[in-house]
């Protein structure tokens, strides 16, 4: 019997109620650092660039990167982040998918 694929495993995981919820939940955050990413490296810096700029050590451009990390940054690291890649935050709120019981 072949191995399910990620995307089959990733469909059965989120049938489960408790781990849907949790996926959720952390789905802000690693879209957030994913992003945070993407941004710095279109901008042509690395992490040592990033933390010169900021007056900061590549350590914490790093922590502050990392999808695994369970400490939130504060919105205003996030701000001085996108600043000194040439962006600025802008904060959306979108309804919550309706839920059937």
């Amino acid at each position: 019997m072949a191995r399910p694929t990620f995307q089959e495993f990733k469909k059965k995981a989120l049938s489960n109620p408790e781990v849907k919820k949790s996926y959720e939940s952390l789905s802000v955050a690693y879209g957030l650092r994913k992003r945070l990413i993407a941004l710095r490296k279109e901008a042509g810096l690395t992490q040592e660039n990033l933390a010169e700029i900021l007056h900061t050590k590549k350590s914490n451009i790093s922590r502050l990167e990392n999808v695994n990390s369970k400490i939130s940054p504060k919105l205003s690291t996030i701000e001085e982040y996108a600043k000194a890649v040439g962006y600025k935050v802008e904060i959306r709120f979108v309804p919550q998918s309706s839920q059937i019981p």
